[in-house]
């Protein structure tokens, strides 16, 4: 499956179990750790636990099998690291402590790009 195919599946999920506010940013040229990042709001912490843990079991029928949560101890935020794309679930307070999608949205010349 592309990666394209792969991000449009990880909204659609989130989507469809009410994860609020997804954004999708492209990492490409900016970093090498992912080619996208996908940044969504849950509303509570056991909404973002749910969040996490039903993306990683639909990716795996999706035959994406080495997809992991990061975060775990945490009540308000988790990472799926699919390997190609990191996918942050946050309280919509942290989110906009973090502001990551500000971080990331900036243009960053390829030769300045993260490892």
């Amino acid at each position: 499956m592309d990666i394209f195919k792969i991000k449009e599946n990880i909204e659609k999920i989130l989507d469809n179990n009410k994860a609020q506010n997804i954004t999708s940013i492209n990492l490409k040229n900016k970093t090498y750790i992912a080619d996208y990042m996908i940044i969504a709001s849950g509303t509570s912490s056991r909404h973002i636990q749910a969040l996490s843990e039903i993306l990683v079991a639909e990716l795996k029928v999706l035959g994406l099998n080495n997809c992991r949560i990061e975060g775990r101890e945490s009540s308000d935020w988790k990472l799926v690291d699919t390997q190609d794309i990191i996918v942050h679930i946050f309280h919509p307070e942290k989110r906009e402590f973090y502001d990551l999608e500000k971080m990331w949205s900036e243009e960053i010349p390829k030769e300045k790009a993260m490892i």
